[in-house]
């Protein structure tokens, strides 16, 4: 069947949420790096239950709760100025989409630096990925989350580039649509890392 020009003229310019490929491709991303995570958070438990009742082993002090919670408080605050970033730019408004998704970047630089020059040194002063499985398995699942703070940092630092440019519009905003996305994801993954890793062991 021939497609008529009438019909060509009826397709949308410019294609967001569930109606874009790009979205959906965002989409199945997510669901992959979630199983990634589900099968570390997976392994954590497994080995803790097969440890009990000592847990963290070899005499590892169990987490302090005081910096996780405050970078806690910083990462999961930074999905607020995203969001009134994607709900500014679907109205039109350049000014809350360029601050919005500084705001984030900010946010989310600050948590990943008290991670990296912060936390690091202090684990790895106690234990190290090679130490024993519970150090292989934070690392792994601190260092990963971390991996994809930095991802969202370059994507949110290459969005708002293209902000600055004037690429997005009321009826143009996929890739903040997107972003938005991977970056309340990280932000999910986060709870799933602070409870497993910090609370559980506390409780």
């Amino acid at each position: 069947m021939s497609v008529t020009a009438q019909s060509v003229a009826d397709l949308p310019e410019h294609a967001s949420g569930t109606s874009a490929f790009g979205w959906w491709g965002m989409v199945w991303l997510i669901a992959t790096e979630t199983m990634l995570f589900g099968a570390l958070i997976a392994s954590y438990f497994y080995l803790r239950f097969k440890s009990a009742p000592v847990w963290p082993p070899d005499g590892i002090e169990v987490p302090s709760l005081e910096l996780p919670l405050i970078m806690s408080a910083i990462l999961l605050s930074s999905s607020i100025p995203v969001h009134i970033a994607e709900r500014g730019i679907k109205r039109g408004s350049q000014s809350a989409l360029r601050f919005g998704l500084l705001g984030g970047f900010v946010l989310g630089a600050v948590f990943l630096t008290l991670q990296l020059a912060v936390e690091y040194p202090e684990k790895l002063a106690e234990f190290g990925p090679t130490t024993n499985a519970y150090g292989s398995l934070f690392f792994s699942l601190t260092g990963m989350h971390g991996l994809h703070v930095l991802i969202g940092l370059v994507l949110s630092l290459w969005t708002q580039i293209r902000a600055w440019k004037g690429a997005f519009s009321g009826t143009r905003h996929l890739t903040v649509q997107n972003f938005t996305l991977y970056w309340h994801f990280v932000d999910v993954v986060w709870v799933a890392v602070l409870s497993t890793l910090y609370l559980s062991p506390n409780f």
